[in-house]
C-alpha cells in the first residue's frame, strides 16, 4: 500500500483538478513522466487525450497500458460523452491506445460496454486505417455492436476503398443484427462513396430475406447517378417502378443532375433540352419539383457561365410553390460575381438574409466571393465585400488578407495594400511579407518632355528658302481645270 502512494505521489494525475503544493527537486529528478503537472483548468478529457499521445510516442513508456491508466486514471467516473471527446482531442496516431484506454475503462471503472460508447472508438481506429483492431474490438465486446458502430465501420470500409470488406462484414453480422437497418446503413455508404454495384448485388442477395424499400431503391438509383452511370439509374429506376415502388425526390434529382453533368462533359448546348426532357418524364411519373431540383438545374447552367438562364429559372421558382434555399443563393451570388454583375450579386446577398440564410454567409463563403472578385481583376469591390464581412461579424484569415494584400500592391495600390497589412498585423492575423511586382497595365506611362532643338546655320537657311518659295508659288495664278469633251 505505501509502494502504491510513493508512486501516486512520484507520478502525479493528469486526471485529478485539485492544487497540491509542487513536489521537491528530488522528487521531480526520481520522476520518469516528463508530463508537466496540469493545471485546475485542464479539462479531464483532455487530460485523457494526452495520456494517449504520451503512449503513443517512440519510445513509449515502460509501463503497460493498463498499468499506466491504473496510476493516472484510478478514480475516474467515465461516460461516453467524456470518452467521445477525449478521442476527438486526439491524434490519430493514438489509434491502439485508444482501445487500450476502452478496455481498461469497461474491465477497470465499469464503463458499460455499449453501443454509443464502441462508436467514437470505431471512428477513431477507422481514422488511421487500422481495421485490424477494430474487427478485435468488435470480437471482444459482440454486445457492444450496434447501428451507430456498424454504420462508423461501414463508411470507414467504404471511404478506405474497401467494398468487398464492408459486404463481408454485413454478411458475418448475427442475425439479430442483420436486419433492413443493417442493410439500408451498408447500401448508404456503398453508394456514397462511389460503389453502387456492389450495394446493388448485396441487397439482391438477401432479398428473400429482406426485401427492398423505397429508401434503398432511392440510395441505389442515387448511387449509380452520383456516380455518373445515367444507363444503370435509369434501369433501376424502370425496376423499381415494375416492383410497385416510386423512387424518393431526391434519387430523381440525382439523376437530373447526372444527365446535365454528362451534357456539360459532351455538349453542353444540348443540356436545356436533355433537362426539360427528364422533367416531363418527372411530371409524367406524378413526381413534381422541389427546391432540390431547381438547384440542380440552376447549378448548372451557372457551370456552363449561363448567368441569365439560371437567374430565369430563380424567378420561376414561385410558379411551382418552391423557394430556393441558402446553396440556391451562394451558387447564384458566384456565378453573378463572375459575369462581373457586382450590383446584382450584391442586391442577391442582400435577398439572401432578408431569406432568413444570413448564416450560411460565413467567412468561408466571403472568402469565395473575394477570391472571384480579385481573379476578375475587380479589387475595389473585393475591399467592399471584405469589409462587408468585417461589419457582420465575421474575423478575416490569413488566406484573405494575404489574398487582398497581394492584389492591391499588384494594382499599384501600395498605401492601402501596406495599412492592410498592418491592420492584419494588429489583429494578432499572421500574414506573411512578400515582394510584389506590379502589373504594367496599372503603371502611368510617363509622358517625355520635348526639348527645343537649336538648329544649326545650314539647316536655318533651308527653312527659309523653304518658307519663302511657298511664299512666291502663293502668288502664281493656277490653271483652271476645264472639263474635257469626250
Amino acid at each position: 500500500m505505501w509502494r502504491r502512494q510513493l508512486l501516486r505521489r512520484l507520478f502525479p494525475s493528469p486526471a485529478t483538478g485539485v492544487t497540491s503544493a509542487p513536489p521537491s527537486p528530488f522528487l521531480r529528478h526520481l520522476s520518469t513522466s516528463s508530463t508537466p503537472i496540469p493545471t485546475p483548468a485542464t479539462s479531464l478529457a483532455s487530460s485523457l487525450a494526452s495520456a494517449l499521445t504520451a503512449l503513443s510516442t517512440t519510445p513509449p513508456p515502460s509501463t503497460t497500458p493498463d498499468a499506466y491508466f491504473s496510476l493516472h486514471f484510478s478514480d475516474v467516473r467515465p461516460t461516453n460523452a467524456l470518452l467521445a471527446e477525449a478521442l476527438e482531442l486526439s491524434p490519430p496516431a493514438t489509434s491502439r491506445a485508444a482501445a487500450d484506454l476502452f478496455r481498461f475503462l469497461v474491465r477497470c471503472r465499469s464503463l458499460h460496454p455499449s453501443d454509443g460508447a464502441l462508436a467514437p472508438v470505431v471512428r477513431h481506429l477507422a481514422r488511421r486505417r487500422d481495421f485490424p483492431a477494430v474487427r478485435a474490438l468488435i470480437q471482444e465486446f459482440p454486445t457492444a455492436l450496434g447501428p451507430a458502430t456498424l454504420d462508423a465501420y461501414l463508411q470507414q470500409l467504404a471511404r478506405a476503398g474497401r467494398p468487398t470488406d464492408a459486404v463481408k462484414v454485413f454478411d458475418e453480422l448475427p442475425e439479430q443484427l442483420r436486419n433492413r437497418e443493417a442493410l439500408t446503413l451498408l447500401v448508404s455508404a456503398l453508394s456514397a462513396e462511389g460503389f453502387p454495384s456492389h450495394a446493388e448485388r448485396a441487397a439482391k442477395k438477401v432479398a428473400n430475406e429482406i426485401f427492398p424499400d423505397d429508401n434503398i431503391c432511392s440510395l441505389l438509383v442515387s448511387g449509380y447517378a452520383n456516380a455518373g452511370k445515367l444507363d444503370h439509374a435509369l434501369r433501376l429506376i424502370g425496376e423499381t417502378r415494375r416492383g410497385g415502388f416510386q423512387p424518393g425526390l431526391v434519387a430523381y434529382n440525382a439523376v437530373l443532375d447526372c444527365v446535365c453533368r454528362l451534357c456539360r462533359k459532351k455538349d453542353p448546348l444540348r443540356m436545356p433540352m436533355e433537362a426539360e426532357k427528364f422533367l416531363v418524364d418527372m411530371e409524367a411519373n406524378g413526381i413534381p419539383r422541389d427546391a432540390g431540383t431547381f438547384r440542380v438545374l440552376i447549378t448548372n447552367f451557372c457551370k456552363i457561365r449561363k448567368t441569365e438562364d439560371a437567374m430565369n429559372l430563380f424567378r420561376r421558382m414561385g410558379e411551382w410553390g418552391c423557394s430556393p434555399d441558402a446553396d440556391t443563393y451562394l451558387v447564384l451570388i458566384r456565378s453573378l460575381y463572375q459575369a462581373a454583375r457586382t450590383s446584382e450579386g450584391d442586391e442577391m446577398m442582400t435577398w439572401m438574409r432578408s431569406a432568413g440564410f444570413g448564416d450560411k454567409l460565413d467567412r468561408k463563403a466571403y472568402y469565395g466571393f473575394i477570391k472571384i472578385l480579385c481573379g476578375i481583376e475587380r479589387v475595389e469591390h473585393a475591399v467592399k465585400v471584405f469589409r462587408m464581412m468585417k461589419g457582420y461579424g465575421h474575423t478575416p484569415g490569413v488566406k484573405s488578407y494575404s489574398l487582398l494584400i497581394e492584389k492591391l500592391a499588384r494594382h499599384n495600390l501600395g498605401d492601402r495594400s501596406n495599412a492592410l497589412f498592418r491592420e492584419a498585423a494588429a489583429r494578432g492575423v499572421p500574414v506573411a511579407q512578400g515582394e510584389y511586382n506590379i502589373d504594367k497595365r496599372y503603371v502611368k506611362a510617363k509622358k517625355e518632355k520635348k526639348v527645343k532643338k537649336r538648329l544649326t546655320l545650314p539647316e536655318k537657311m533651308r527653312l527659309k528658302s523653304k518658307r519663302l518659295y511657298k511664299l512666291r508659288m502663293s502668288f502664281v495664278k493656277k490653271p483652271k481645270r476645264r472639263m474635257i469633251r469626250g
